[in-house]
């Protein structure tokens, strides 16, 4: 398992912030490693609410389907999962000022079957794209 944690800031308000972030279609945005996101179903995000999401991770994309578990006013959950990781995203916000906000980005990366030898190797590469995460961030949201 990979954990990731970063910290960035969001020049939006805290309920504006977690607005934006729940539409995981967004992750086109501000996940550089994101080459589409797709929502599947319909009406308002809420949880259960599901995403395919199209990456490019280490030279190869892999499709992982997206459900939001976890709505609050300051905290957002996501669960991924394909065939060989399960992915746990978990989006927490502070307002920093009336428009800013600290967002602690946390995610988890748990490998199914011949992707959990790999694991210890792919650690640098799961860090490299949460730094990607972590700069594009301020960058799509006006900081």
């Amino acid at each position: 398992m990979i954990n990731v944690v970063r910290t960035m800031l969001v020049s939006r308000p805290v309920r504006d912030a977690v607005a934006y972030f729940a539409d995981f279609a967004h992750a086109r945005e501000w996940d550089p490693a994101t080459v589409s996101c797709v929502r599947l179903d319909q009406g308002p995000v809420e949880p259960g609410a599901r995403w395919r999401n199209v990456s490019r991770f280490r030279g190869r994309t892999s499709e992982v389907s997206y459900r939001l578990d976890v709505l609050e006013v300051d905290r957002l959950v996501f669960t991924g999962e394909n065939g060989s990781v399960l992915i746990t995203d978990d989006l927490r916000f502070t307002p920093v000022s009336a428009d800013s906000t600290r967002l602690t980005y946390r995610a988890t990366f748990g490998f199914k079957g011949v992707a959990r030898l790999a694991a210890p190797f792919l650690r640098k590469d799961v860090n490299r794209l949460a730094d990607d995460v972590a700069a594009a961030v301020p960058r799509v949201t006006g900081l």
